[in-house]
């Protein structure tokens, strides 16, 4: 069903189908000016031009927070020296709770800056840009390295005053971050034969710096010749089994937004400015028609044009704000002090304190234009009950919009949809089948109730933003007790209202509590009890989304009582390279090389579970903290597989004699993460992590790999039909 469900959405919305390979950013080289004399600086422009939906990382946060820093590594000649080091032009900040900490990024475009001093003609600029992007969309990151040159006859070089520099400088330009050497100002001489003497002294102390260059520079064609091409065959699939799962993030999480967005709808109906209007309104068309085929022709028109309404309200929301404004909503201090601010303010006004309405006369101009009958008249009928209702309506719309915000520039549109077919339906339905209104209970206090049930929820979730910004600033007021603690008092006191035990000033008299009421407080005060442990420190992973990081707890007595021993691998098989650098989360042994990892499955007639994932990949930690954690998979893991970690981002070079020249791309690979990118779109034809992986003996695939993906119980069956593909194999 789920599968129908997402071929609907993507034959409705037109999305994308997902590619197993993401190209890299298109960047663009060039000068900041046209003209420069010898010796003169001039700044080098990198723009990077960044897919859709991926965002890149900047170069200027902390390299041990876990993401990749995009990084320019220039080749050494004498012909221009580095000034200071590569600057990033205006990126965004983002505190992120899997890392703990602030990075810098861009969207869109990207754009870095490098100051170079010219020292001759034909500056020969060249050099690698290595950097990662990734997607909130995909759940995916990709690391990328980029050749550059620029083109030494868009610059200009004139006679200017004689460069002179330091004989290091000229061996070797400073590396990036390197703290730039001033250049000697030769004062000038008194008189001409000083003069003269001075000019000799520095072109002969240039040409004895310079002939030894030229000496030390290798040849690269030589030292290249020597090294292997290498070119790997895609695993075998022998299997053919129709309904593997899918990369359906994307859709799952729309769908999931829609569903949400529905409730929130469902929920609105029942609020004291709407629900009075239901019988009302079918009233009226059912009496004013002629018929009752013209009735519920004209009601169906109504709860069209409901829907039309809110949809466009989403689609204007989006076309303002789109996925570039929305990073910005989501990442910086000011719209998440202000959104908490609106949060709080929607919750005092359920709880009664004030109303939030629309000016009079705009409600009353829309609701003459009613009067005019026919289609018109019925699409600002609906236009009029989207203004009365704002009062109650307004504060859920507004939480779906801002929710939306934070996400993808489809969110919005998806949202209202969802929202206004649930407002929309009861008013046709009921339309239809009029005898249905006889069912309907009767409005009263139980109408507030619902509001300000609504008001606590709203308190709850405005604290997550204050959160956002807390985290950012670091001004530690909001850490993560403190954030559960406010938790457990605001349920708390739901619980409580729900039992009659806590009144607010327009609730009616209660003298017993119905069984609703009484069962939705056993939910509350249940979801509370689940909040206690977290004061000292339990994960409560259901709600890693919404809680501070568990770097801002202060007192972590699970920590402290729980530890994670490591098992041991089998005598049988060998100590694994790059363990001293290298590790596997939640106490799984296992390897970081396919060879030796494939070897051990081998001996131990055991399927290989290939962990394709990177130090910079946020989402690669998001599924060993949230999905490799629970028991099922872990034991399935420890006990029925070999586990590889292949990092596509290690930097560590490896001895020359493990070099080669990649077949896909003409590269030399020279390092750990290079050669497990380059084995991984070989053979798999894919270049984004997390990506995971089970193989057989022969090096067959057992079942579709599969990517980042939240769901558990999807997880576990990935694990057991590789595992009973593999026995089935052995027989």
């Amino acid at each position: 069903m789920k599968n129908y469900i997402a071929l609907l959405f993507l034959l409705f919305f037109g999305l994308p189908a997902f590619a197993q390979m993401q190209a890299p950013p298109e960047w663009n080289f060039a000068f900041s000016k046209e003209k420069v004399e010898k010796g003169e600086e001039v700044e080098l422009i990198f723009t990077a031009d960044i897919p859709d939906d991926w965002y890149l990382y900047s170069s200027d946060f902390d390299p041990d927070l876990g993401p990749m820093l995009t990084e320019f590594s220039f080749e050494e000649n004498g012909t221009y020296e580095l000034v200071g080091g590569i600057e990033p032009v205006s990126p965004k900040k983002k505190y992120d709770d899997i890392w703990g900490g602030e990075y810098t990024y861009f969207t869109g475009t990207g754009q870095f800056r490098q100051k170079v001093r010219i020292l001759e003609t034909n500056p020969q600029i060249k050099g690698v840009v290595s950097y990662q992007i990734c997607s909130d969309v995909t759940g995916q990151c990709i690391p990328f390295d980029t050749d550059f040159a620029f083109n030494p006859q868009a610059l200009k070089v004139v006679a200017g005053a004689k460069a002179t520099k330091q004989p290091e400088e000229i061996i070797r330009p400073p590396k990036q971050g390197e703290k730039q050497v001033e250049v000697p100002v030769i004062e000038e001489a008194a008189t001409e034969q000083e003069r003269g003497e001075q000019d000799v002294k520095t072109e002969t102390a240039e040409e004895e710096v310079v002939a030894p260059l030229e000496k030390e520079l290798p040849a690269p064609e030589s030292a290249e010749a020597e090294i292997p091409v290498k070119e790997l065959e895609p695993f075998e699939a022998p299997f053919a089994e129709e309904g593997e799962a899918s990369e359906e993030s994307n859709l799952s999480a729309l769908l999931g937004f829609f569903l949400i967005s529905f409730g929130a709808g469902l929920t609105a109906l029942l609020t004291p400015c709407v629900f009075p209007m239901i019988p009302m309104t079918v009233t009226y068309f059912t009496k004013t028609s002629s018929n009752r085929t013209k009735g519920i022709t004209q009601a169906s028109i109504y709860g069209i044009s409901i829907v039309v309404i809110y949809t466009l309200i989403g689609t204007v929301f989006s076309l303002l704000f789109g996925a570039e404004f929305a990073n910005w909503l989501s990442t910086h201090w000011v719209p998440n002090l202000f959104f908490f601010a609106v949060f709080v303010l929607f919750a005092l006004s359920f709880f009664g304190l004030f109303e939030i309405s629309l000016p009079s006369g705009l409600v009353n101009n829309i609701d003459r234009q009613a009067d005019r009958g026919g289609l018109i008249g019925i699409f600002f009928m609906a236009f009029t009950l989207v203004l009365v209702g704002f009062s109650c309506t307004g504060p859920i719309v507004g939480s779906i919009l801002i929710g939306a915000a934070t996400g993808e520039a489809l969110k919005p549109v998806i949202g209202m949809l969802g929202f206004s077919i649930a407002f929309a339906i009861p008013f046709t339905l009921f339309a239809i089948f009029p005898g249905w209104l006889s069912s309907l209970p009767k409005s009263g206090g139980w109408l507030n109730s619902i509001k300000v049930v609504l008001g606590f929820l709203e308190l709850a979730l405005a604290l997550k933003f204050l959160s956002v910004a807390d985290q950012v600033y670091h001004w530690g007021i909001l850490d993560r007790e403190v954030y559960i603690a406010l938790w457990i008092v605001i349920f708390t006191l739901l619980g409580f209202y729900l039992l009659g035990k806590l009144r607010l000033p327009h609730d009616s008299p209660q003298n017993s509590t119905s069984v609703p009421r009484l069962i939705m407080a056993i939910l509350v005060f249940g979801f509370v009890v689940y909040l206690i442990p977290g004061l000292i420190g339990a994960p409560l992973k259901a709600l890693a989304g919404y809680l501070p990081p568990m770097s801002s707890h202060d007192f972590n007595l699970v920590a402290v009582v729980q530890g994670e021993e490591k098992e041991a691998l089998p005598a049988s098989c060998e100590e694994p390279k790059y363990a001293d650098m290298l590790h596997l989360p939640h106490g799984i042994s296992g390897y970081f090389d396919y060879e030796q990892a494939l070897a051990c499955a081998r001996e131990q007639n055991k399927p290989l579970f290939i962990d394709f994932t990177g130090h910079g990949c946020v989402n690669c930690r998001e599924m060993e903290a949230n999905v490799w954690s629970d028991p099922e998979v872990l034991r399935r893991l420890k006990e029925d597989y070999v586990v590889v970690a292949l990092y596509v981002d290690e930097k560590t070079e490896l001895p020359v004699e493990d070099w080669y020249i990649s077949a896909y791309d003409k590269k030399v690979k020279k390092s750990i993460g290079k050669q497990n990118l380059d084995f991984m779109i070989q053979r798999l034809n894919a270049n984004a992590q997390p990506y995971y992986t089970l193989i057989g003996p022969n090096e067959e695939l057992l079942a579709q790999p599969k990517a980042y993906d939240l769901d558990v119980q999807n997880f576990v069956e990935f694990l057991d039909t590789g595992l009973r593909r593999f026995k089935e194999r052995q027989l």
